[in-house]
């Protein structure tokens, strides 16, 4: 099983039609921008947004939303004619050596919420590794799990989308690479986090991981980081996101781009950046797009 390839590549739920050049879509994790659900939504329609990826709501994480909760972010979507772009969940943020089976039926929760909001993506991630030891010696069952949540997504109308993220197996191209195709279904792909990427140490991510890893792009997390110190930085400030973005746009890739750009606070559950800085980072991102001739909506 799994969706045809234009569905996996773009998120779409019906055939694309070709357009030269590629529009591509602008999301973000409104989280950052404030814990209550309406002003976050308040803030994206002001920048023009038409797309969110859904992280939490009046702090609390999408999964532990409560049903009335959901029915008012669903009410407040409605309202402010905006949709979800994926489901920014928190799968994979446990040790690889904690049980799994709770976790996959909290997988289970999420593929429902997903359905519930439209998305067609929800990004996971890989477990973390418990501190000093090797990552290979946990690959087995790093894979195993993950090719279980591929399982789980099937007859869904939904994509996973690996993020790759400090101290869990996924956090180098070649771990990344490692999973997708040991894992091998098309319910299983990845989101390029190139900040992340720097602070594992990986200081060219493009010129590092950008070629291996391409085939199994289909989404972006805009957040910029500098390879001298791991700060974060709105985007084009970092390293290499433009190279990222000229090579994305000459592949003709048709997605969604969505920010996250952390540039107040972080941690291993999440960021926040503020309404002025989530502003500034809009801005920064929409600047490059311009200055390189892209279409975004």
């Amino acid at each position: 099983m799994g969706r045809p390839a234009w569905a996996w590549l773009t998120g779409q739920r019906d055939p694309p039609t070709p357009r030269t050049p590629a529009t591509w879509t602008l999301s973000g994790f409104a989280d950052e921008i404030d814990p209550d659900f309406q002003t976050q939504c308040d803030q994206l329609v002001r920048l023009g947004l038409t797309h969110l990826e859904l992280r939490s709501a009046w702090g609390v994480n999408i999964l532990d939303l409560d049903e009335d909760q959901l029915s008012e972010v669903e009410r407040i979507l409605a309202e402010h004619n905006l949709s979800v772009s994926a489901v920014g969940s928190p799968i994979g943020k446990i040790s690889i050596t904690d049980p799994f089976e709770p976790h996959l039926e909290r997988f289970e929760h999420c593929l429902d919420v997903a359905e519930r909001l439209h998305a067609p993506f929800i990004r996971l991630f890989s477990f973390f590794i418990p501190a000093g030891d090797d990552p290979d010696s946990h690959r087995e069952e790093v894979l195993r799990r993950m090719a279980a949540l591929a399982q789980a997504a099937h007859g869904r109308d939904v994509t996973l989308l690996h993020e790759n993220e400090k101290e869990i197996y996924g956090d180098t191209p070649a771990r990344c690479l490692d999973i997708v195709t040991s894992v091998d279904d098309p319910s299983l792909q990845l989101t390029w986090d190139p900040a992340n990427f720097v602070q594992v140490g990986v200081a060219r991510p493009f010129d590092e991981g950008y070629a291996q890893l391409r085939p199994h792009v289909v989404h972006l997390q805009i957040k910029d980081a500098l390879s001298k110190d791991g700060s974060v930085v709105a985007a084009g400030e970092g390293d290499q996101v433009v190279e990222t973005i000229r090579a994305l746009r000459e592949d003709g890739f048709d997605g969604f781009f969505s920010l996250e750009p952390h540039l107040a606070q972080a941690d291993e559950l999440g960021g926040f950046s503020g309404p002025s800085e989530w502003t500034r980072a809009h801005a920064a991102f929409t600047a490059m797009l311009q200055d390189e001739g892209i279409e975004y909506a």
